[in-house]
């Protein structure tokens, strides 16, 4: 599939194209980072334990960085389905509001919506929680369009090319 096409793509194909899209990103995809659904109303994803995320280990803690990054990665990715049609938008700004530390030994679940969409800019919110001990973080994350005059040619199609299948 390539796009844009006459059909505008499902929450199927923004949850394949983001999952090829954090699996090109070296440390999101050594931690197997997963994307559980995407689509114009926001992406939900879902970091698996691994002990390299530990922070502090006396106590048992994550990282705080892992909390950033995976909030910037997940608003990032929301910012995508919410375009007319998916262009490079970096990072212009992020806050991150940390309301307790992550636990150790447990998977963390993030999702991220986009609030609003302007000519230049990409306006996003995010959350991150632990099952059973509620939000851990949140997230206000700016994304500038760079527009399809600075978007490399076929990053849409790549996003949206269909499996090797003798991958």
């Amino acid at each position: 599939m390539t796009f844009p096409t006459d059909a505008s793509p499902d929450a199927a194909d923004w949850r394949r194209a983001l999952t090829r899209f954090v699996t090109v990103i070296p440390h999101t995809r050594e931690l197997g980072l997963e994307v559980l659904a995407a689509g114009p109303e926001g992406v939900r994803m879902r970091l698996p334990w691994h002990t390299d995320l530990t922070g502090d280990a006396v106590r048992g803690l994550v990282h705080g960085g892992v909390l950033t990054m995976l909030l910037d990665t997940a608003c990032g990715s929301a910012v995508l389905p919410a375009l007319p049609a998916p262009e490079v938008c970096p990072t212009l700004d992020l806050r991150v509001d940390h309301y307790r530390p992550a636990l150790a030994g447990e998977p963390l679940e993030v999702e991220a919506w986009t609030r609003r969409v302007t000519a230049s800019i990409v306006f996003t919110e995010g959350r991150v929680w632990q099952a059973g001990h509620g939000d851990v973080a949140r997230a206000v994350g700016n994304f500038v369009r760079l527009g399809p005059r600075n978007t490399p040619p076929g990053f849409a199609a790549a996003l949206f090319a269909e499996e090797d299948a003798h991958a």
